[in-house]
């Protein structure tokens, strides 16, 4: 009887360690298809495709996030928070 139980869990195992390797494998091929569809829309917009060009983007000052290119509302300077007010909830 135990040595059932071992093979049963030892099958029950092996099942869940393949389903696993599937989804880790299914989640890096959508990373690849993801990874070269930016690709390719960066190619097609002429901008270079790489991290640094990236980040060299992304930190631009008055350029939103999300936007490239388009400049952020309110724009002005920025004001440290200075004092918080707090309340207990009873």
């Amino acid at each position: 009887m135990n040595i059932i139980q071992q093979i049963l869990r030892g099958a029950l195992f092996l099942v869940l360690a393949f389903f696993g390797m599937v989804m880790a494998f299914v989640f890096m091929a959508s990373t690849a298809v993801a990874v070269a569809v930016l690709y390719v829309v960066a190619r097609l917009q002429g901008r270079p495709f790489g991290m640094k060009a990236y980040w060299a983007e992304r930190r631009r000052p008055g350029v939103h996030p999300g936007f490239a290119g388009t400049r952020q509302r309110n724009a002005g300077p920025k004001q440290d928070v200075t004092d918080i007010e707090m309340r207990e909830i009873p």
